[in-house]
C-alpha cells in the first residue's frame, strides 16, 4: 500500500506536455502530486499508464479561466502544498489574435488572470506552513515585444512581471519563486507553428529545469535560449523592431 512519505505537489495545468513531464520527475522522487486540468480523463489514463505507483498521483478538475471555482477548489484539496508549478497554457497565432478577441483573451485568462487568480489565493493562505516554492512556467516571447508575437508575448509577460511582485512580497516567509522563461518547446500547443528544429526543446528538459529549480528568479533552460534572451533584454529597440 502506497504510504506519502515526500512533499505535496500541486501542478495546474497538469495535461501539458511538460507538466507530464514534470509529474514522473516529482512522482520519482517520492512526492506526491496533486495534477489539476479540466482533461481529467486523458490525465488519468496517463497517470495509470505512465506512473509506477498511481496512488502518489491524485487528479483534480481545475479551470484556469472558471476564477469563481478556484476558492473552492483549493479548499477542497487533499492536502496543502509544498510545491505550485502553474503550467496552464493556451495559444493562437499572432495574425489570429489581432482579428480573434477570443483567441486572445483566453490567452489572457489563461496566462495572466486565471494564474493571478488562483496563486493569489495560494500565496495568502498564511495557515500553509508547508508553502516553500512557486514554479511559474513563462516564455521568452515576454522578453520583448516583437511584432511576429507580441500578443502572446504580451500575456507572458505579464505573467512574469506577476511572479516578479509574488516573489518581493512572499520573501519575508521564504517562499521561492522561480518564472521559468522557456524558448520554444516540442509539444501539442506549437505542434502547428513553423519553428527551426535546432531551436526546439524537449519538454522533458523544461521538465527537468522547473523541478531542479535553484532560488533565483529567472531560469532560462538551454544554453542557445540563455544567449537569446541576453541578447533580447539588451538590444536597442530600433533593431528589435527589425527582427520577425
Amino acid at each position: 500500500m502506497y504510504k506519502n512519505t515526500g512533499k505535496q505537489v500541486l501542478i495546474l495545468g497538469a495535461n501539458s506536455d511538460v507538466a507530464k513531464e514534470a509529474i514522473k520527475l516529482y512522482v520519482a522522487q517520492g512526492h506526491h502530486v496533486i495534477a489539476a486540468s479540466r482533461s481529467t480523463g486523458e490525465l488519468a489514463t496517463f497517470v495509470a499508464t505512465q506512473i509506477p505507483v498511481p496512488e502518489q498521483v491524485d487528479v483534480r478538475y481545475f479551470d484556469a479561466v472558471a476564477f469563481d471555482t478556484h476558492q473552492e477548489f483549493y479548499n477542497e484539496l487533499p492536502a496543502k502544498p509544498h510545491i505550485v508549478v502553474y503550467a496552464a497554457g493556451f495559444q493562437v497565432t499572432n495574425d489570429e489574435a489581432l482579428v480573434n478577441w477570443n483567441g486572445t483573451l483566453q490567452m489572457m485568462k489563461v496566462h495572466y488572470s486565471g494564474a493571478v487568480s488562483i496563486l493569489n489565493i495560494i500565496a495568502m493562505d498564511v495557515s500553509n506552513q508547508h508553502l516553500e516554492r512557486i514554479v511559474g512556467l513563462s516564455s521568452l516571447s515576454g522578453v520583448r515585444g516583437r511584432k511576429s508575437n507580441f500578443v502572446y508575448g504580451s500575456t507572458k509577460a505579464a505573467f512574469t512581471t506577476y511572479l516578479a511582485g509574488l516573489r518581493q512580497y512572499l520573501a519575508p516567509r521564504k517562499i521561492t519563486i522561480n518564472a521559468i522563461v522557456a524558448g520554444y518547446i516540442r509539444s501539442k500547443m506549437t505542434a502547428h507553428l513553423d519553428l527551426p528544429e535546432s531551436l526546439l526543446l524537449e519538454p522533458a528538459y523544461i521538465a527537468n529545469a522547473i523541478v531542479q529549480a535553484p532560488r533565483r528568479f529567472v531560469i532560462v533552460p538551454g544554453f542557445k535560449w540563455k544567449i537569446i534572451y541576453n541578447i533580447l533584454r539588451l538590444l536597442p529597440e530600433s533593431l528589435v523592431a527589425k527582427l520577425p
